[in-house]
């Protein structure tokens, strides 16, 4: 059951029954389950009703309603938020996963995206005119929620991030009113949108920038933890002279038996396969691979594998850290990452933001942190009913203190708990006040609350 029901909930499930279609308000059974099942397993909250929406009409109306009858609501995309924001416990979800349409303008490379497709649609909708987005390395994440938070991902270091990609958005405001923003209509929301996430209004529909890379050169490299030392100290050498065309992924796993290796995961996108090739064997001589598999893959190739590492279902708790490189200190916490590892399951995760997504001018979009820097992920996963979740957790923490020497201030908010006040205050930078400004204007009561915005006292 929910933690607290609203008491005007009843009014609420009343109005919608009345403007949405028969069978799309639900407050229990398959539907309802299916609405409520995310990413993240260890959620608990239950919204008081669900929405499955089957066009925008119906999520405009379901935000109207919520709005009238002063009922919290969140909006669900792919689910894949690990701190389960769009679940309103008690409140209205409007469930926007059916709303997966994606259409492909080849000639013009853009693809309209609706609110509810995932990353791996927008791939697979792309792929078979030799073209493909700027996504993350998920292909289950929503990709409204990846674009409009950030969206670090293998394309990056070429093509920006994700949000650097979107066009336009037509968005539900909280008055129910209805705008299509981009750079000239709307500038301010549009601004905001790219980086601020869905603070500022429901994303119905997007169109987004695609490219032309038909193939690419990607894999894994795996070192034995022995080696861990040296891969690790090497790194920044081969990193500090990448091309845009080459981002490299990199990390702690867990392997097969339990015991900790280092990671990398390069993904070249560059036209020149021969010159991607030679990038990549420098990987190899960081060290002695145990595997070394780099070879043509299209993106949704590349996407399922992560799919397949991190299933739904699982509990998982992320945190994550901005370091501008890989320092002594950093290479020291991913070293205790590895031999303190808890469960088969957690990882380390660090992304790199180079190229063309570090030449943006940070106040071109809402995102607050342009500078090259990596993005470090500590995840920590564990199966359900597991008895050393307080365990797995603990481990996810130190090791994020164990960073706090080397960090930045801020963090990647489309990955910050809402716990981590303190960096939630600094992880818009130069861009807080804007933002906050345009969330005055447009959502005064607060209505939309996704990713983390700062406290505005």
């Amino acid at each position: 059951m929910p933690t607290t029901t609203h008491p005007r909930l009843g009014r609420l499930i009343g109005t919608l029954r009345q403007a949405v279609r028969t069978g799309r308000v639900v407050t229990t059974g398959p539907d309802y389950d299916a609405g409520r099942a995310i990413w993240n397993g260890a959620v608990t909250a239950r919204p008081g009703v669900i929405v499955r929406c089957a066009d925008p009409a119906e999520a405009q109306a379901a935000v109207l309603a919520a709005r009238e009858n002063g009922v919290p609501l969140s909006v669900r995309g792919g689910g894949h938020d690990w701190g389960g924001r769009s679940l309103s416990d008690g409140g209205l979800t409007i469930d926007l996963s059916g709303l997966r349409r994606v259409t492909v303008d080849a000639e013009a490379k853009v693809a309209e995206v609706s609110g509810g497709a995932t990353a791996a649609d927008v791939v697979r909708a792309a792929q078979p005119f030799g073209l493909t987005a700027a996504t993350g390395s998920a292909g289950s994440v929503g990709m409204a929620g990846l674009t409009l938070g950030g969206g670090y991902g293998p394309l990056s270091g070429r093509f920006g991030l994700a949000l650097d990609n979107l066009l336009s958005a037509d968005v539900v405001l909280a008055d129910g009113s209805v705008v299509t923003t981009d750079h000239e209509r709307e500038p301010d929301l549009f601004w905001a949108l790219r980086g601020g996430g869905g603070n500022f209004g429901l994303v119905t529909s997007m169109r987004v920038r695609l490219h032309e890379v038909p193939t690419l050169l990607s894999g894994m490299v795996l070192f034995p933890w022995e080696q861990a030392g040296t891969v690790l100290a090497g790194l920044p050498d081969v990193l500090d002279g990448s091309p845009d065309e080459l981002t490299v992924q990199f990390g702690v796993l867990a392997g097969p038996d339990g015991k900790p290796l280092v990671f990398l995961s390069p993904t070249w996108s560059g036209d020149d396969a021969a010159a991607g090739e030679r990038a990549l064997a420098r990987l190899d001589t960081l060290g002695t691979p145990l595997v070394s598999q780099v070879a043509p893959a299209t993106m949704p190739e590349l996407l399922a594998g992560i799919d397949a590492q991190f299933p739904f279902g699982r509990h998982v708790e992320i945190r994550p850290r901005w370091v501008p490189s890989p320092t002594s200190g950093v290479r020291d916490v991913l070293s205790l990452a590895g031999s303190t590892l808890t469960s088969p399951y957690s990882a380390v995760s660090v992304h790199s933001l180079h190229g063309a997504a570090a030449r943006v001018p940070v106040r071109e979009t809402a995102f607050g942190n342009r500078d090259p820097h990596l993005m470090i992920e500590v995840i920590a996963l564990w199966e359900p009913g597991d008895p050393r979740a307080a365990e797995h957790r603990a481990w996810a923490a130190d090791l994020t203190g164990a960073l706090d020497p080397d960090t930045l201030p801020g963090g990647y908010p489309n990955l910050l708990g809402e716990d981590e006040v303190a960096r939630i205050a600094h992880a818009y930078g130069p861009n807080t006040e804007r933002l906050l400004a345009v969330k005055r204007r447009h959502d005064p009561d607060h209505v939309f609350r996704a990713i983390p915005l700062p406290d505005p006292s």
